[in-house]
């Protein structure tokens, strides 16, 4: 049998030829095919502006910073997440304070997050966990109320839905993954959207050591204009290697997310009567995109998350442990940032794990999953 990988980018020759053309043009650095792709991105997810960054970590990074965030500042995060949601305030000398998530979609929650407020916390970062939509209005409520800002996580949201609308808008900022994971990829790579121009602009110089003029504008210039450094920046730039891919990406989501959900609603259905198998599905309030598709393996399934993990691989499936818990890694370890239980984090980083999932995945391929979790369960 043929091993079934966990995930798989969809790229193909469009790609390519964006690239050459690029290649082609002699301007291979972030320059007009970032810009346009900036401008494409943020129509796509009706917010105001857009900034391409090197990945989410550095947009995260950004983001913290133009929102005022800083060292002696608390940001309250969840554990629930891959380590750099808790990295990026580490970075600015803030500090992450850990909260649980929902049992349910794995987001935090306006009592989650309350649950973790310190006199000292100044913005909280709420993740759309492997692309499920979190109830972002009673957080919006909450931030407002104690004027604090609020910084979406989306690294793995985009063509997810809330409310009608794509993740990501009401948020003060939000920021985004392009890694081969999500559906969208560039490679590496990420952008921050928000609909505040000044933190926008902000986000655009630091990104580019803060000069207060651009590569683009000093390259395109044949007297090129003196620059200047308003305050220590960053090198978070995207290339327009990376963009180009991205534009053409942008082009396929819709079908890309369409694919998933009709992927996730066959897995679903085939593990439905599966005695201690409880599958990931839409909150009332918004559509996944299901960049990952996880299921919580519960106590009356005949075998462990770990056992069940070891039957899949024997069957030549490539599957995934669960998000992890932040709190528990070495980087993390007797952090002061974990001042409340985080029991529901503990349950699903111990139980659950990701089928395989992706655009290209095809019937037989994931029948094949899908009897190896019946057969494990006695179906």
């Amino acid at each position: 049998m043929s091993r079934i990988s966990v995930m798989k980018p969809w790229l193909g020759a469009a790609e390519s030829e964006a690239v050459a053309e690029v290649i082609a043009s002699g301007w291979v650095a972030q320059g007009p095919r970032t810009e346009a792709f900036e401008q494409a991105f943020a129509e796509h997810q009706q917010v105001g502006h857009a900034v391409a960054t090197s990945s989410c970590t550095t947009a995260l990074h950004l983001a913290l910073v133009v929102a005022g965030v800083g060292e002696g500042d608390d940001v309250v995060v969840p554990s629930y997440s891959f380590i750099a949601t808790a990295n990026a305030p580490t970075y600015i000398g803030a500090r992450p304070v850990f909260a649980d998530v929902d049992a349910v979609t794995g987001n935090v929650t306006a009592d989650t997050v309350e649950a973790a407020l310190t006199p000292a916390t100044r913005a909280i970062i709420a993740v759309d966990q492997g692309g499920m939509p979190l109830d972002l209005q009673p957080l919006r409520r909450l931030c407002d109320e104690r004027g604090i800002a609020l910084v979406e996580d989306a690294a793995c949201g985009a063509g997810s839905t809330y409310r009608g609308a794509p993740v990501g808008v009401g948020a003060d900022i939000s920021a985004w993954s392009f890694h081969p994971r999500k559906l969208l990829t560039t490679g590496e790579g990420g952008m921050l959207t928000t609909n505040n121009e000044a933190w926008a602009t902000r986000a655009r110089r630091l990104r580019e050591h803060a000069m207060d003029v651009s590569a683009a504008e000093r390259h395109g210039s044949l007297l090129a204009p003196q620059e200047s450094y308003s305050e220590v920046g960053y090198n978070f730039r995207m290339t327009d290697l990376q963009a180009a891919i991205g534009l053409v990406q942008l082009d396929k989501l819709d079908a890309m997310v369409a694919r998933r959900r009709e992927l996730a609603d066959i897995y679903r259905s085939a593990l439905a009567d599966v005695p201690g198998v409880r599958c990931a599905t839409d909150p009332d309030y918004g559509t996944s995109n299901f960049q990952s598709f996880w299921i919580e393996v519960l106590p009356e399934f005949p075998m462990g998350r770990e056992q069940l993990l070891e039957k899949l691989a024997t069957d030549e499936v490539s599957a995934r442990r669960g998000i992890m818990a932040a709190h528990r890694q070495p980087a993390y370890a007797g952090h002061p940032g974990q001042m409340v239980p985080l029991p529901v984090t503990e349950r699903l980083t111990d139980h659950t794990l990701i089928l395989p999932l992706y655009h290209g995945l095809e019937a037989t391929d994931q029948a094949r999953v899908i009897e190896s979790i019946r057969t494990a369960g006695g179906a």
